[in-house]
């Protein structure tokens, strides 16, 4: 959330003066800017929202409570991030290819991108410092790929495509100064919308996966399997399915092995210590379903009898 916040204050703030400056240099790279803005701070609204949402107690119609909030509201994300941000971005260099016109008072905006490079950068190390408590050791595109929780890397890759963007508005202004040619305008505000198009695929392809449904990492899968087994013992998990069902709740429904001649009441101890071993083990796994059944011996192959071809008799 104070990823969230900071980056929330930050593009409110830069829209605001990215807008002054559009209007006064007539910069289409600056425009885009703006609109670029205006689209991370609708962006960190939802995340807010979807985190709010999220909350809700679970109801009979959503037995399974509303975790997944979280997932449809980053989704939201990248479908604002393409339609408003990048097809606008590319609608205005477009635009501004067929209808050149030089700017006004260039200084400003790239003063203001200077600015705004620096408020985005700060932004951009209180995402990562976030991150690094929750990433350990993973690499950040590994981090960004396998998050359960979409905020953070919605935030980052918004950060980072800020940046780039920014970088972009810069060039092309600077060169259109130099050269008294607006077309590089043009070419920073299309590299602008493209940039932006490629972040809001990104970010679409992984929300979609963990709408769809996604389960827990291989390392949570051995320690939770490990976690039964030390109950039930070794090979007692004849199998077992995750599902995330939020961002921190995650659902488990295994199958495992009970001795033939336990009675009710074993069985019904070996559960709840099976259920104490795995939430201790993975505490996000708060939903658990447990099955027992007995064990079956995987039936011996009889041997096949050789078969033999008789011989020819010979004439």
């Amino acid at each position: 959330m104070r990823a969230i916040v900071a980056a929330l204050a930050a593009n409110i703030g830069i829209a605001i003066t990215k807008f002054i400056a559009a209007a006064i240099s007539g910069s289409a790279s600056m425009l885009a800017e703006a609109i670029h803005s205006v689209a991370d701070s609708g962006n960190q609204f939802l995340l807010i929202v979807g985190g709010r949402r999220s909350r809700r107690v679970a109801t009979a119609a959503h037995p399974f409570g509303y975790g997944r909030s979280r997932f449809i509201y980053a989704f939201m994300v990248s479908i604002v991030l393409f339609s408003i941000g990048g097809m606008f971005s590319i609608f205005e260099g477009f635009s501004k290819l067929s209808e050149p016109h030089e700017l006004d008072n260039a200084w400003l905006p790239l003063a203001v991108l200077g600015v705004s490079i620096v408020l985005e950068s700060f932004s951009l190390r209180t995402a990562l410092r976030e991150a690094k408590k929750m990433r350990g050791k993973s690499s950040l595109v590994k981090f960004i790929r396998h998050a359960k929780s979409p905020e953070l890397p919605v935030v980052m890759l918004e950060d980072i495509a800020a940046l780039i963007g920014l970088v972009f508005a810069f060039a092309g202004i600077l060169l259109t100064v130099v050269t008294h040619n607006p077309i590089f305008d043009a070419y920073g505000t299309l590299a602008i919308g493209t940039l932006l198009i490629a972040v809001a695929v990104i970010l679409g392809i992984e929300t979609s996966s963990l709408l769809i449904g996604e389960g827990a990492s291989a390392d949570d899968v051995a320690l939770i399997r490990d976690a039964l087994e030390v109950v039930v013992g070794k090979g007692g998990v004849i199998h077992m399915k995750t599902l995330y069902l939020g961002p921190d709740e995650l659902m488990l429904g295994a199958k495992i092995a009970i001795a033939k001649d336990a009675s009710g009441a074993e069985i019904a101890e070996t559960i709840d210590a099976a259920e104490a071993s795995v939430r201790n083990a993975v505490p996000a796994t708060r939903v658990i379903y447990l099955e027992p059944d007995i064990k079956r011996a995987s039936p011996r192959k009889k041997p096949s009898a050789a078969k033999s071809t008789p011989a020819r008799a010979r004439r």
